[in-house]
């Protein structure tokens, strides 16, 4: 058996841009959640 760490995610920096959302994210709000990102750039 394996020992596991637990890593802990930074919250999002403060003045992102946030698109299909009402208000910015916070960590807290995914928790126990499964999150998918999409990142892309506009090239």
């Amino acid at each position: 058996m394996t020992e596991q760490s637990v890593v802990h995610a930074p919250e999002f920096p403060e003045g992102l841009d946030w698109l299909n959302t009402e208000s910015p994210l916070k960590m807290s709000d995914l928790k126990g959640k499964l999150v998918l990102l999409d990142f892309w750039t506009f090239c």
